[in-house]
């Protein structure tokens, strides 16, 4: 089968120098990276161990106690002392 496609210069200039160094066609050369290309799309996926939070739920009271912890700004907040009391412990 033939078919006509067109390549960039510069990947076509790669693709001859691979295949005198390896001493093939330019042809078998585009085939294997096409093949290689094809296998490592279908088969690159994310580990599972990788995944930290693949089979937990949200859990509602958690996001509550969380949105507790944090204290809303008001007019007259003074970041300064924020931090002086964050410092001592009293937040």
């Amino acid at each position: 089968m033939s078919t006509t496609v067109e390549i960039e210069p510069k990947l076509y200039k790669t693709i001859v120098k691979m295949a005198e160094k390896e001493n093939t066609t330019e042809t078998k050369i585009v085939n294997q990276m096409i093949k290689k290309g094809i296998e490592n799309s279908e088969t690159q996926k994310i580990p599972d161990y990788l995944i930290a939070n693949k089979n937990r739920k949200p859990d509602p009271e958690g996001l509550k106690e969380l949105i507790g912890i944090m204290k809303a700004p008001s007019k007259d907040f003074n970041p300064v002392e924020a931090v002086k009391e964050v410092r001592r412990g009293d937040v």
